[in-house]
């Protein structure tokens, strides 16, 4: 026999499947078609209640459900999606980071995220401690022959962490196992309230098959909150930029 809760009154035979089941399929299909984001946290309980139609008990218990399966993950900010896969995007977002993309339709990436003392050079960018961790997050892109086409390393501040909370949630989860979702990073940064600044510096390499970008971005204090390295084969890849701004209002 189905388990209720005294908010459950739909249900009508023993037959039918809990109501918080219900929600929690409801719910997962929100994560999966992107309407709610991966790494992205969700409405509270109460607005999910709204959203549903069904009382904050019946919420909580189709989250426990999706808990379980680890499509939901809770912390002390919140719940948040933890499906994989490609959020929706603003039609004028930049994706994170800008550049990774490669020409080949076939090509594979990985995406990881540490919480490690990075480079020197970054952290003297960031204004950061020698050897004091802080978010790392690495790219590749592989062709399907193995072939490496780009890999990027990036680094955050302690501004970006503490003002952003997508990715200070990601602190916790920063075992360079799993695969990160932070295509939506600056995103989440003009949400925060940044403006960002970026300055890119291309540099060949000295075995003149590879280019190295360098990006810094900056919010409008001109306090540092990312700094990348990305590394392109252009023997094997071509490196394209393309950005969407809205048009002035």
């Amino acid at each position: 026999m189905a388990r209720t809760t005294p908010h459950e009154h739909s249900q009508t035979d023993d037959q039918s499947p809990p109501l918080y089941w219900r929600i929690a399929t409801e719910l997962l299909g929100e994560l999966r078609d992107g309407t709610i984001p991966p790494g992205e946290r969700l409405p509270g309980e109460r607005q999910l209640a709204g959203h549903f139609g069904v009382s904050r008990e019946t919420v909580r218990q189709a989250l426990e459900v999706l808990r379980r399966d680890g499509l939901v993950a809770t912390d002390r900010r919140g719940s948040h999606a933890s499906l994989t896969g490609r959020p929706v995007e603003d039609p004028v977002s930049l994706a994170f980071p800008v550049g990774v993309r490669t020409a080949d339709p076939c090509a594979v990436d990985r995406t990881t995220v540490t919480w490690e003392a990075p480079p020197p050079e970054h952290a003297a960018a960031l204004g950061l401690a020698p050897l004091r961790p802080t978010l790392v997050h690495r790219y590749q892109s592989a062709a399907p022959d193995g072939r490496t086409l780009r890999t990027a390393v990036t680094s955050f501040s302690a501004v970006a962490l503490s003002e952003v909370e997508e990715l200070g949630r990601y602190r916790d989860r920063a075992d360079g196992a799993a695969a990160a979702q932070l295509r939506r990073a600056y995103d989440w940064m003009r949400r925060a309230g940044l403006t960002l600044h970026h300055r890119d510096a291309i540099t060949q390499l000295a075995d003149a098959s590879s280019v190295q970008v360098t990006r810094r971005v900056h919010d409008q204090y001109a306090r540092p909150l990312e700094i990348t390295d990305l590394v392109v084969d252009t023997q094997q890849d071509t490196l394209v930029y393309e950005f969407t701004l809205p048009a002035a209002v």
